[in-house]
């Protein structure tokens, strides 16, 4: 597996964590890392034998910059989820949306990758048909974002 790929899988899982646990996405990364050194342990001895899990830089920032600007990020949703509140939308799709709306802003990954890795989230962690949905209000945010991009006629 690509390790952008789960590097977003687990910042998607810090995030979960974060909302559902309503703790600080501090204290999310660092529950996210001891559950990935608990599970490296033997389960024989109940002895620590396993190497020190390597930090991913990448999936901190992606989950540290969303939940950072998830009030500015949640405004977007509500702005383009027409009919939905966030409370009402399931707690992964409402995260995936987040993770790849602050992808798309802030990271130099191209917007139709970030809503390519998204919608291989939800396929992955939800239900099929939240496809649909997640790619709807991530191409109208997409839209929004990149008014600019929009407009212009694909290239041959």
């Amino acid at each position: 597996m690509p390790a952008r790929r789960r590097s977003r899988q687990r910042a998607l899982q810090i995030l979960f964590l974060w909302d559902v646990r309503k703790m600080s996405i501090e204290e999310a990364v660092q529950s996210f890392y001891s559950s990935l050194y608990c599970a490296e342990m033997e389960e024989d001895t109940g002895e620590d034998s396993a190497l020190p899990i390597e930090p991913d830089a990448f999936m901190e920032a992606l989950a540290r910059g969303t939940a950072g600007e998830s009030a500015e990020i949640d405004a977007l949703i509500l702005e383009r989820a027409e009919h939905w509140r966030l409370e009402r939308m399931p707690n992964v799709d409402r995260n995936i949306l987040r993770l790849a709306i602050y992808e798309m802003k802030r990271t130099d990954t191209p917007p139709p990758v970030a809503i390519d890795e998204a919608l291989e989230l939800t396929r992955r962690y939800s239900e099929e048909d939240a496809v649909p949905f997640i790619n709807g209000v991530l191409d109208s945010v997409r839209k929004l974002i990149f008014p600019d991009a929009a407009a212009e006629p694909p290239s041959n």
